[in-house]
């Protein structure tokens, strides 16, 4: 099981890395399309009800073939950076944050893990979250390059990281124990801090990291803050997703990827991330 897992880990690394290394910004952006797809599907699997299960994969394509001809009119023909209000409505963005908010968030604080609940509903918004996050990715790249992203995804996982770590040397209070029986509130602690800090740092001293960006809009103390509300954030999006599939029954969102689960299992926590992530740049709401 290691063994598969680390080898579906360097497989990974290195399509993600031949993307990034491109001198074409398309192969990112398809394979930033293949895994939003991906994980709708997956996500559809966990909240459609029984008897709607069939149309999990055709709202997914349905859903991917939108995504890519929104990406395909906006792109010039040339390099040159197009228009960032041009691939989607900017307030979709603001739209999906509340549906976190008053959505997935209340849902995760109830823990009710029995029966999946409100089964459209939540399917729609999976839909809204996924478009948000994968053009916010796209438009992170776009205008401010492979590193800013990179960075910014890397906020994610410091704070996963930190937080099992420690979690499993000092952790003693649950966070969530009907949703997530591992977590505790020191191991969350840990990571948020963990992402703050390299956000930071990275925002102190490495030129067109995410932390950079952030920097030239606000200040170099509110980077510290505001990283914190991403991780805090990306932390939402880890217990929604397993909320969901202790409703579905299942260990994990699907068998895409051998020894890591599905798409949406890696992804979980960078869903209602990317979205606020765009906006705190400046680049959708200038």
């Amino acid at each position: 099981m290691l063994k598969q897992r680390v080898l579906t880990a360097i497989v990974l690394l290195l399509v993600l890395l031949g993307a990034l290394l491109s001198s074409s910004s398309w192969p990112l952006i398809v394979l930033l399309l293949v895994m939003a797809g991906c994980a709708l599907w997956e996500w559809l699997r966990l909240s459609l009800s029984p008897g709607w299960q069939a149309a999990a994969p055709w709202v997914a394509i349905f859903t991917t073939i939108v995504m890519f001809w929104l990406v395909w009119t906006w792109m010039p023909s040339t390099e040159a950076v197009p228009a960032v209000d041009g691939l989607i409505h900017p307030w979709l963005m603001p739209l999906v944050l509340a549906g976190w908010a008053l959505l997935a968030l209340p849902q995760v604080f109830q823990g009710q893990t029995q029966e999946r609940r409100l089964p459209a509903l939540m399917s729609g918004f999976g839909v809204l979250a996924v478009v948000a996050a994968w053009a916010a990715l796209v438009l992170l790249f776009v205008e401010f390059g492979a590193w800013c992203l990179v960075s910014m995804m890397a906020l994610i996982w410091f704070a996963d990281i930190a937080a099992y770590f420690t979690g499993r040397a000092i952790g003693k209070y649950k966070l969530a124990p009907k949703v997530s029986p591992g977590k505790t509130w020191e191991g969350a602690v840990g990571g948020v801090l963990a992402a703050a800090i390299w956000t930071t740092l990275t925002a102190a001293f490495s030129e067109g990291s995410f932390g950079a960006v952030l920097a030239q809009k606000w200040s170099l103390p509110a980077v510290f803050g505001l990283a914190v509300l991403l991780a805090a954030i990306s932390i939402v999006g880890d217990l929604f997703e397993s909320l969901l599939k202790r409703r579905a029954g299942v260990k994990d969102s699907s068998r895409l990827l051998p020894g890591h689960g599905g798409v949406y299992d890696r992804i979980d926590a960078l869903l209602p991330v990317a979205p606020v992530a765009v906006m705190l740049t400046g680049i959708v709401f200038p």
